[in-house]
């Protein structure tokens, strides 16, 4: 996977207060581990299911 330019000089950039404080709030997870070589997953939220798709560009695309 290609790390877009903005993106490349955002991670080596030293971390500030406020980016160890949002690292720590909220919890990464790689998309490899939650596909687990399928091409979508259900996530059920408040009574709903919902559809995470890998497109064939590579991109997510959540559905109600």
């Amino acid at each position: 996977m290609t790390i877009p330019a903005s993106r490349k000089a955002q991670d080596t950039t030293a971390p500030t207060a406020c980016n160890k404080a949002e690292e720590q709030a909220v919890t990464r997870i790689n998309s490899r581990d939650l596909f687990q070589q399928m091409r979508e997953v259900e996530i059920a939220h408040e009574g709903r299911i919902y559809r995470l798709r890998l497109t064939q560009l590579n991109k997510l695309i959540l559905t109600a």
